[in-house]
């Protein structure tokens, strides 16, 4: 059999799945191999999941104010399996949503593992339905993409493996998710940890945040994890940053969480424990003996075209390592297919939107201001509080700002950080400003509808312009 395939992609995951609707858009006779649900992590065990439920807890923290109004209180357990159906019919919709449209552009699909066995072959061993028997198929391809995404990491801490200790995956795919844990708590304040704090302090929970690094959102605007820190604090959460966990363990009164914090040991009850530190990238079982590609820190080393170090065979997503986002991953898996095609890249990879989907929200592109000054750029910054916001003030909505990073020299728009109600909607147009090379008073020219949160965007500008 000679090359039934163009191409056979493996993962079916936003970088899996949008590669796949490219290259049949490209002519490309296309295999989609997944080995668990279509729409990998970011579907079934992710981003979908995890803003579903922060949706339903929103709405039960604004119904929550009970006692404002002589109420009963709720029956959060209750509440929350009702969270957990919602988010399950959510998620089927929109794997539902992706089936049709694979099936629509003739992209075949197959359930099942899929391993390398060197250029052009793939064995996928299918596991048939209600069977429980497998079935293994050897396949030849011109290419390979390789979108297998990423898993949590956990960190060697004894005790992690206790039961009631788990991980995002845990939480968003499993009957771990249908429980209420209070208290709770989360060793990790990056975006998966800062989210689920929010999501479970809406639900009425204790939650302790335990952080190594210095501050909350490390890798964001200084001032975007200072304002968060304060939000957070003031609903309730106990944040400890700079703080070491030692171990986890089982004692009379359950678990309990050791860790060291200003150099003092430190203990916590909990019913629960998250750990969430991040993801790592997930190559389990891709490749048989000889076959590997090369790799790094466990992430595969692509080129500037995603090809790996063995002829024909590309990777994209979360397994290279880098920004590991959904929006990220489908944009390198789309770049990917149209340089197998010959095609000329549609879209720009040097600017990726970082969202956060916290109370207010928080979402950011390009540089910051202390990025800009680390690098010597000079720059000019221009700031809108929305406590000025028309709409903010209409909603009620918690402190926030809109930052935005100019070069001072070409009044270029370097940067944005925002940090207020959709803000992971405003980010959008901020940008297309920054790829697009926009200028200070460009921004500040558009006229920007009111009541909108939009208008802080005009604000920020004019900011700048002093």
């Amino acid at each position: 059999m000679q090359n039934p395939y163009d191409l056979i992609i493996i993962g079916g995951g936003p970088g899996g799945y949008e590669a796949a609707f490219r290259a049949a858009g490209a002519g490309m006779k296309t295999l989609l191999v997944e080995e668990q649900g279509i729409g990998g992590t970011c579907l079934n065990r992710g981003c979908i999941p995890t803003k579903t439920l922060m949706h339903a807890s929103e709405l039960y923290r604004e119904a929550g104010r009970f006692e404002e109004f002589g109420l009963a209180a709720q029956n959060v357990s209750y509440d929350m399996v009702k969270m957990q159906e919602r988010k399950a019919k959510v998620v089927e919709d929109l794997k539902d949503g992706i089936r049709q449209r694979l099936k629509s552009q003739k992209v075949e699909i197959l359930q099942g593992h899929g391993m390398i066995l060197g250029t052009g072959r793939v064995r996928v061993t299918v596991t048939a339905a209600g069977e429980g028997a497998a079935e293994e198929k050897i396949l030849e391809t011109e290419r390979i993409l390789i979108a297998t995404g990423a898993v949590p990491a956990r960190p060697p801490i004894p005790g992690l493996e206790l039961p009631g200790v788990f991980t995002s995956d845990d939480l968003l795919d499993s009957d771990a998710g249908r429980q209420v844990y209070d208290p709770l708590i989360i060793i990790g304040g990056g975006v998966i940890g800062v989210e689920m704090a929010t999501l479970y302090n809406a639900l009425g929970c204790r939650v302790t945040l335990l952080e190594a690094l210095p501050r909350l959102l490390p890798a964001m605007d200084r001032e975007i994890s200072q304002s968060l820190a304060m939000i957070l604090k003031k609903r309730g959460v106990q944040i400890f940053t700079g703080a070491k966990v030692t171990r986890v363990a089982r004692e009379e009164d359950g678990l309990v969480c050791h860790f060291e914090y200003k150099e003092t040991p430190q203990s916590l009850p909990a019913a629960g424990i998250l750990v969430a530190i991040g993801r790592k990238p997930y190559t389990g079982g891709l490749f048989a003996p000889g076959a590997e590609p090369a790799m790094e820190r466990g992430a595969l080393v692509v080129d500037g075209d995603f090809r790996t170090s063995i002829p024909g065979i590309y990777a994209a997503g979360d397994v290279i390592g880098g920004i590991q986002l959904a929006h990220a991953a489908a944009a390198e898996g789309i770049t990917a297919v149209e340089g197998m095609a010959g095609l000329r890249p549609g879209i720009h990879l040097n600017v990726v939107p970082g969202c956060v989907y916290t109370n207010p929200e928080i979402a950011s592109a390009g540089w910051t201001e202390e990025e800009a000054k680390a690098a010597g750029i000079p720059v000019v910054t221009g700031k809108a509080l929305m406590s000025a916001n028309g709409k903010s003030v209409i909603e009620n909505q918690d402190r926030g700002f809109i930052k935005l990073v100019f070069d001072k020299e070409t009044e270029v728009l370097l940067g944005a950080q925002l940090m207020c109600a959709r803000a992971t909607d405003l980010i959008s147009e901020l940008t297309n400003a920054i790829v697009n090379g926009l200028t200070r008073g460009q921004l500040a020219a558009v006229i920007r509808p009111h009541p909108t949160f939009s208008e802080a965007v005009t604000q920020a500008a004019e900011a700048a312009l002093k």
